[in-house]
């Protein structure tokens, strides 16, 4: 066997881990985060303030972290121990959790848990761009968000199923979750690392600086740029949640379609990621934008019931055709040295951007009306597929 056919098979053979790997520990995720806000107010005693701050802080965290641990994964030339580690702090929040007896305990359990998001995501991500070649990039990363979807989708039928069958049992659902974490540290342990083929005295060394910023290619930066530009208009997915309550919805058929969301999410990854090989990247993304545009305008509109249901299935059809191919355009762009770092800081920009992005919608909706922030959404949409027409 040629030492290139090895490589290719041992790439083919980290991607299919590494979706595993996300599979599972998204199974144990989606069960646990659903009931998390339920279980904090109804057996802890905790405000809907308290859920707030508790997720504010969280989130933020792990968004600050992707760069950081990116820049780390660079400097090291590994990824797998960070992603090992990212990893595992997700499996111990989640003991923390069911431990705990009070709300301080299950803030910490949360801030434990993603801080090992924040940790492990570059890292993971410049593994699957390393274990793949320009030309398969795009499917490999469509793979590998598709079976980290589908792990979502099996996470929350799996926690209703325990919910129902137990009457509200909380905590057996957190202990259940505690399984699928554990095998996807398991599943990732038989990743293999992929060395960097450059010479070691040759490795770039990349800084986050502006003047280093200013070094990276034309269309890297312009996308990073285009990707603050549009994260700003894209709120959280709650609003989209909350027009459908306004719109008359009950709660029951809101769940099925967060639940339809996934799915259409999950079918789409793959197929776009292929498409995006044989097409380009470019195409993809900004049709996504588009997409984006009309679904926001679809839900400014106060659409029928109907309607919505499409508008819920075609947001995933967005996800699913910007979330992997933007991940894949980075690491075309970016050198192996620089990869993890890149991806982590398009990761930040998405991540921090959304508190913005939401405090604006949650204004527009408070100070205008329930149909303004989705007319804002769908204007960023709209504008972000011109500017990457324009200048990448």
């Amino acid at each position: 066997m040629s030492k290139a056919r090895s490589l290719k098979e041992i790439g083919y053979r980290n991607v299919l881990l590494l979706g595993l790997t996300s599979f599972f520990t998204d199974v144990s995720t989606e069960m646990v985060y659903p009931i998390i806000p339920l279980y904090l107010v109804s057996k802890l005693g905790a405000t809907p303030a308290i859920v707030g701050l508790i997720e504010g802080i969280a989130e933020s965290i792990a968004s600050l972290l992707k760069v950081f641990s990116g820049v780390i994964s660079d400097r090291l030339g590994r990824r797998k121990p960070l992603a090992i580690l990212g990893y595992s702090f997700s499996l111990l929040g989640k003991v923390f959790i069911y431990m705990a007896s009070n709300w301080g305990l299950v803030g910490l359990g949360r801030f434990v848990d993603r801080f090992g998001k924040g940790m492990r995501t570059a890292p993971r991500d410049a593994l699957i761009a390393d274990s793949s070649e320009n030309k398969e990039r795009g499917k490999a990363y469509g793979l590998h968000r598709a079976m980290d979807t589908a792990g979502a989708l099996v996470g929350v039928f799996l926690a209703y199923l325990i919910v129902i069958r137990l009457k509200n049992g909380y905590e057996p659902v957190i202990l259940f979750s505690l399984i699928p974490a554990f095998l996807g540290v398991i599943t990732l342990l038989l990743v293999k690392e992929i060395k960097d083929q450059l010479n070691e005295h040759l490795r770039e060394k990349l800084k986050i600086s502006w003047k280093n910023f200013l070094l990276l290619d034309r269309r890297l930066k312009a996308f990073l740029l285009v990707s603050a530009v549009f994260t700003l208009g894209n709120s959280s997915n709650q609003f989209l949640l909350l027009r459908a309550q306004n719109l008359k919805i009950s709660v029951a058929n809101i769940l099925l379609l967060y639940l339809l969301f996934n799915f259409s999410y999950a079918l789409f990854c793959y197929p776009a990621g292929i498409l995006s090989d044989k097409i380009g990247r470019k195409w993809i993304i900004v049709f996504g934008y588009l997409l984006y545009g009309l679904v926001y305008l679809g839900f400014a509109l106060a659409p029928p019931t109907k309607l919505i249901i499409a508008l819920f299935f075609l947001y995933g059809l967005y996800m699913g055709l910007t979330e992997g191919v933007e991940k894949a355009f980075i690491s075309d762009l970016a050198s192996f040295s620089q990869r993890a770092t890149l991806l982590g800081f398009h990761a930040t920009i998405v991540g921090l951007g959304l508190f913005p992005a939401s405090l604006i919608a949650g204004l527009l909706w408070d100070f205008i009306g329930p149909s303004a922030p989705f007319y804002f959404g769908a204007l960023g949409g709209f504008l972000s597929a011109a500017l990457f027409l324009v200048f990448i």
